[in-house]
């Protein structure tokens, strides 16, 4: 599958903006404001931040090696937990800040074929094609558009005022914690129906092929998580096996909350927008930018932060440069800001903490009718 493009090509700009752009916004010079500073780290691009993804590659690989050979010893209680510990942060990093980034092309510049968007397999259960369909073209195009971006509580969590309540909304508080402990097969179905329209009906025969896709991935990764790396301890006696599949699944769980909470936190946190079906229509460069910034948030941390949210800390430039690499978010955040503030735009940002507990209270407010 080819790379897809992250960001939409310039169409006409509209007559008349949007109604949520301020009408004192010169959204051209936005849109100038920060193209200069998405150039500058394109012109910028080289041997440190080549070596940078090779060193974070090395590191995650290392970490998995170390982590599934301490959960060999298992049947001792610490090191199953050292275990543990070190194949989940092996997890975090290939998800976060290795598969998710280079799945965007933000390493395609390289011409390295085994860091490039189009031969790149993540520890997931989402094939990557169907997260490179829902993910980079989709949520990123149309981010926050209700209708139009399927991110928006994942289909299943009422996060929107103005959607109508139903009884089964009582259950959020339980679908919630279930969807950040399985947030991996969230992942892995999302795409499922994304090419059928509001109305249209759902049949088996429209959504074998992906179905199909995500059976395979999800038996592969079953079959090396809790199959082979277990059979490996059988030497060692059947202790041993069940430390090793009860330590990846610990793994697992703990990849899953870790990347549900970043996720849930750069998108759905006060503070950010949601934007009507349409009025991203037709939009300019310099509207769309404005969209990005406003249907995000960040939060604040120093580098092993950067590091453990695959910079998605740093979700705002994210959204306005997803094909940048990703260790260039934190140089260009107060740049960002700084254009933020000189255009009068809300720059989202707080701690980690904070706006987790603003998604929390969200969740639950709109538990209610």
């Amino acid at each position: 599958m080819t790379a897809l493009i992250d960001r939409p090509l310039d169409p006409p700009p509209t007559v008349e903006p949007p109604s949520f752009v301020p009408a004192d916004l010169d959204l051209d010079a936005l849109a100038a404001d920060l193209d200069a500073i998405r150039n500058e780290v394109l012109a910028s691009r080289g041997q440190a931040d080549a070596d940078y993804i090779r060193r974070v590659i090395r590191l995650q690989r290392r970490l998995e090696v170390a982590g599934r050979a301490t959960l060999m010893a298992g049947v001792l209680p610490p090191a199953w937990l050292a275990g543990v510990a070190m194949l989940s942060l092996s997890k975090i990093l290939e998800n976060m800040e290795i598969g998710h980034n280079v799945m965007h092309g933000q390493w395609d510049w390289m011409r390295d074929p085994e860091i490039h968007s189009t031969t790149w397999e993540w520890d997931n259960v989402c094939p990557s094609p169907q997260w490179k369909h829902s993910h980079n073209y989709l949520h990123h195009q149309w981010t926050n558009v209700i209708g139009m971006d399927n991110d928006i509580g994942y289909g299943v969590l009422r996060i929107d005022k103005d959607k109508p309540w139903a009884r089964w909304n009582l259950a959020q508080p339980l679908i919630f914690v279930t969807l950040a402990m399985l947030f991996e097969y969230g992942v892995g179905f999302h795409d499922l129906e994304a090419d059928i329209s509001a109305g249209e009906k759902v049949t088996f025969q429209r959504i074998k092929p992906k179905l199909f896709e995500i059976g395979r991935k999800i038996r592969r990764q079953v079959a090396k998580d809790y199959v082979a790396f277990p059979a490996l301890a059988l030497p060692l006696g059947l202790p041993s096996v069940a430390a090793v599949a009860t330590g990846n699944l610990a793994a697992n769980v703990v990849r899953n909350l870790w990347s549900f909470a970043v996720i849930f936190c750069g998108h759905f946190p006060d503070g950010v927008d949601l934007f009507p079906r349409g009025s991203a229509d037709g939009e300019s460069r310099g509207q769309w930018y404005y969209r990005q910034i406003r249907g995000s948030a960040n939060f604040e941390g120093g580098p092993l932060m950067h590091l453990m949210t695959g910079n998605l800390d740093h979700q705002i430039e994210h959204h306005l440069f997803p094909d940048l690499p990703s260790n260039r978010y934190a140089e260009v955040a107060s740049k960002v800001q700084a254009v933020c503030e000189r255009h009068g735009i809300a720059y989202n940002t707080g701690a980690f903490v904070r706006q987790l507990g603003t998604v929390v209270r969200k969740v639950l407010r709109f538990t209610l009718p």
